[in-house]
């Protein structure tokens, strides 16, 4: 049987919001989650997904 944490436990552990979790949820970018009701289960052996957003660096302002 597997055992699953909730998005709030899975965004304590992984140091981020409990928001950008359940976006990853929906994105489908954690495998092997579930939605029951109107809470997503992640299984507790996860591993937080890389953050493929764009990072963007100002130039110009090195001192």
């Amino acid at each position: 049987m597997f055992e699953y944490i909730s998005a709030p436990e899975a965004a304590v552990k992984w140091g981020i919001s409990e928001r950008r979790v359940q976006k990853l949820c929906e994105e489908g970018r954690i495998a092997g989650v579930a939605k029951f009701s109107r809470m997503w289960l992640i299984p507790k052996d996860a591993k937080k997904p890389i953050d493929g957003r764009i990072k963007r660096r100002k130039e110009g302002k090195s001192k």
